[in-house]
């Protein structure tokens, strides 16, 4: 059974970065595409990026763009998201995801693992 953890989440001012964690067990995920996700309150589950299984394609959404960077450590079985430039739009409980292939994707649905969630709250 694979678990993804979730970490790094936190309070932080406006304009100030995170890093978030994801620590998958249970089975390797080397050939699986990872993405990470958010939802705030009272809101959908929405996108934020998604890294191919070789890292060659990283896709994130546009109001994220230029300001996150999601990475992977295959050896590691980890997946990172950098944060920068933070704003309190940001605010959400971000969730880590392993796709059933190795392509990027944008879509909840070609994900079939996900983990419990981490907390960012950005202040203003």
């Amino acid at each position: 059974q694979v678990q993804l953890v979730e970490s790094g989440g936190g309070l932080v001012q406006a304009g100030g970065s995170l890093t978030l964690s994801c620590a998958a067990s249970g089975r390797t995920l080397s050939r699986n595409a990872m993405g990470w996700f958010r939802q705030a309150p009272g809101k959908e589950r929405e996108f934020v990026a998604t890294i191919s299984w070789s890292s060659d394609y990283r896709y994130y959404a546009y109001s994220v763009k230029g300001r996150f960077t999601i990475s992977r450590d295959n050896a590691k079985n980890m997946v990172y998201l950098q944060m920068n430039s933070l704003k309190p739009e940001d605010t959400a409980v971000y969730y880590c995801a392993a796709a059933k292939g190795g392509l990027a994707s944008s879509i909840g649905e070609d994900y079939f693992y996900w983990g419990q969630g981490t907390q960012v709250t950005v202040s203003s």
